[in-house]
């Protein structure tokens, strides 16, 4: 029986990495997708020592135009055709609206929602004609709700959560799975890039993986990170969305302080 492949974006670190190692553990030729080249070929080379699996290079910048065409043939060159993708890279920028460039709100929007729905566009195919595969896209707990002063971000992930619910119902009886996992405050450099404090509890990638993969072996379409997370990705059930609004805006003003 061959192995199956699993193709992970933002493979150098964080949750993407850890994806990496718990799908090359399970046996799965991983595909490592992200820009800094050194930091893959060492994944990759402790990857193949570790878990005696194919580990494959690919360096892309997800932010550029039609990124996805290119991972793809690249991929039909080495002939390797993807089982299992996980769409993980992405990144978010904090503050007021217009004090972000709207250049790197372009590019926001392009890596956290252009880039899953190219990426679909390209391994889903083969996948149905398979009858078989596994798409993860990886939302937020901010899927859920309005998030003053990182207002693209959270619409981004909303996006995420709306497309990946979607798409599981559409492509259930043709034997893919769909699922997103919503993670809250993750220990990874994301706080770091976004220009806001790490929160002083997080969870870790490897807790966060832990329950992706339990989530769809349970069948379920999506699943939030940690009970505290759960709980507060309720809120907006609970409360008028104005007032959620308005909660997030005090909440994120006052981080940024």
């Amino acid at each position: 029986m061959m192995k199956k492949t699993a193709l992970i974006t933002g493979a150098s670190s964080g949750i993407g990495k850890e994806f990496s190692y718990q799908l090359a553990k399970k046996g799965m030729n991983v595909v490592l997708v992200a820009r800094n080249k050194e930091a893959l070929d060492q994944l990759a080379e402790e990857i193949i020592h570790k878990y005696k699996v194919e580990a494959t290079v690919v360096t892309a910048d997800l932010s550029v135009e039609y990124a996805a065409r290119d991972i793809s043939e690249k991929l039909k060159e080495k002939g390797l055709e993807i089982d299992y993708l996980v769409n993980n890279a992405g990144f978010g920028t904090s503050g007021e609206f217009l004090g972000n460039p709207k250049e790197m709100d372009h590019k926001q929007v392009t890596v956290n929602v252009q880039t899953i729905v190219d990426l679909t566009h390209e391994f889903l195919p083969t996948m149905v004609k398979k009858g078989e595969g596994t798409i993860i896209n990886v939302a937020s707990i901010v899927s859920f709700q309005p998030v003053p002063y990182m207002a693209v971000y959270s619409a981004t992930k909303s996006f995420v959560l709306s497309f990946t619910e979607s798409l599981a119902e559409e492509y259930r009886s043709k034997g893919i799975t769909f699922f997103a996992i919503c993670p809250g405050p993750t220990d990874t450099n994301f706080f770091q890039s976004a220009g806001d404090p790490t929160p002083s509890v997080t969870r870790t990638p490897k807790q966060v993986v832990q329950t992706a993969l339990k989530g769809i072996d349970q069948g379920k379409s999506y699943a939030i990170d940690g009970k505290k997370n759960y709980f507060l990705a309720q809120s907006p059930r609970l409360f008028p969305r104005k007032m959620v609004a308005q909660l997030s805006a005090k909440v994120s003003l006052k981080s940024m302080k």
